[in-house]
């Protein structure tokens, strides 16, 4: 195969696997496993049962998938080069994505082999709890996957001995996908919160293999999508077998797209700490990132953010610091935008650190830019405000506070926190949380919590009783998970 080929199948797999191209999902009605005859054998689409209309539409979905997509991809390809240029990483594992998975042991007697894919760094973090419960379950072996290099370079970090392989995900394109999974062979397959991998489902579908979504949810663009497009979406999304919900809306959101789930909570309340840090072992983290010992310093957490955020924050800072000890620790969400970041810091003329340059941070450092991946749940619980990224405008949707509340951290975040309205609105109502209508009122707010510091002690243990209060999801699906045959 040329390098023009395997660019082209390159570009496809982050066509696919990027955030800006891939279908939302929701959940399921059980559907009767498909009989596997000599189609499904071979990775066709086709099986031995009769077609019903439902069958028939998905039979002429999937097939205009297969045709029409990659001419559609190839007007996307200068957009996608930079892309994978931007982020670096892609060459790593190529080979997979093409459906090369690597050789694996043969199935352990006695054991379904669960196939799990997890999209990303957060999906990755989100299923910790859930694959050691099943694990330690005895009835399951799991090989695990991802999309981006990021996300596999954690996964290779924490599940080595969890999982029994882990590899890139394949483009979800017919023969890349018939390909790794002759060679997974699964029993069960599982996808992670949101993603809907057409091909990937239909070569379930053909050889009778369950499919499920655990943590699921539809964030409210997708909602609106679905809602437009309920003929394509719904028989798509009756190919699960079984839906776990994370929260009542969007178990009702399911519904109203005529699916029913399983409303099981938001496993992302079992991955974080069990409780806030000893004061001792919050000290010590601030030590290891220039904060000082002085119990006075106030430590103010940039939680994934985007840009704009970063800026804002910096202000903020400055002006907190004419009467108060206040320290930034910065994590943006895309480590890849450090370059911007940097410049932004080195403007305010605020003594700085950079984590990525793997040097010890000085004492006296004011801003700590923590532009690597997989540390925030760790480092967070250094902080003792947060402000959470992606909640202002024009940026949407939000990032998570549950890994702030679980650390005893106060929360502040902006309007546009559409993807975790249920936990937000349950951190509102114990006072964890302040929303803010403006990006204007953050300063205002901050000022609030650095003059009072009980004022955000309060928020802070309120966030980790309401916390512990919501744990137990990831028990609940599990069980539903090796109850599904």
């Amino acid at each position: 195969m040329d390098l023009g080929v395997l660019l082209f199948f390159g570009f496809m797999f982050e066509a696919i696997g990027g955030r800006s191209k891939r279908w939302k999902v929701s959940s399921n009605t059980p559907c009767r496993r498909v009989q596997v005859g000599k189609s499904a054998k071979m990775a066709c689409f086709g099986t031995d049962r009769p077609l019903s209309p439902t069958h028939g539409q998905l039979i002429t979905m999937t097939w205009a998938y297969r045709i029409l997509f990659p001419p559609l991809l190839l007007l996307a390809l200068p957009y996608y080069l930079w892309r994978m240029l931007r982020r670096g990483g892609y060459r790593h594992g190529f080979s997979q994505r093409l459906g090369f998975f690597p050789k694996i042991a043969p199935k352990t007697p006695g054991k379904r082999r669960v196939w799990v894919q997890a999209v990303s760094v957060g999906e990755i973090e989100a299923i910790g709890p859930f694959l050691l419960q099943l694990k330690d379950s005895g009835a399951a072996e799991v090989i695990l996957t991802t999309t981006t290099s990021t996300g596999y370079a954690l996964a290779q970090a924490r599940y080595a001995n969890v999982a029994s392989a882990i590899g890139i995900f394949p483009a979800d394109l017919w023969p890349c996908s018939a390909m790794a999974w002759r060679r997974i062979q699964p029993d069960q397959v599982i996808l992670v919160e949101g993603e809907l991998w057409p091909e990937h489902l239909a070569q379930a579908n053909a050889r009778g293999i369950p499919a499920m979504l655990i943590n699921g949810r539809i964030s409210d663009k997708s909602f609106a999508r679905h809602q437009r497009f309920r003929w394509i979406s719904t028989p798509l999304l009756r190919r699960f077998q079984l839906i776990c919900a994370g929260s009542e809306e969007d178990a009702r959101r399911f519904r109203t797209l005529g699916v029913e789930p399983h409303l099981t909570g938001n496993i992302k309340f079992d991955v974080a700490g069990d409780v806030p840090p000893a004061s001792e072992e919050r000290q010590q983290l601030r030590e290891s990132l220039g904060f000082g010992h002085d119990p006075k310093t106030i430590v103010l957490l940039g939680s994934s953010t985007w840009a704009g955020e970063e800026k804002l924050l910096l202000e903020c800072v400055r002006k907190l610091r004419s009467h108060a000890d206040v320290r930034l620790l910065l994590v943006p969400r895309h480590s890849e935008r450090r370059k911007d970041v940097c410049a932004e810091i080195a403007a305010t003329g605020l003594a700085w650190h950079q984590r990525s340059t793997q040097t010890p941070a000085p004492t006296g450092t004011i801003v700590h830019l923590a532009d690597t991946t997989g540390e925030l749940r760790q480092l967070t619980r250094a902080a003792d405000i947060a402000f959470c990224g992606k909640s202002l405008p024009p940026n949407e949707g939000g990032q998570t506070p549950v890994e702030c509340a679980a650390a005893g951290v106060a929360l502040l975040y902006g309007p546009r926190m559409s993807n975790f309205r249920d936990i937000c609105q349950g951190l509102e109502r114990v006072g964890a949380a302040t929303r803010l209508e403006r990006a204007a009122e953050l300063s205002s707010e901050l000022e609030k919590l650095v003059r009072d510091p009980s004022l955000a002690k309060a928020m802070a243990a309120r966030g980790a009783a309401w916390h512990q209060s919501n744990r137990g999801a990831t028990a609940r699906t599990v069980a539903l998970v090796l109850n599904l045959r």
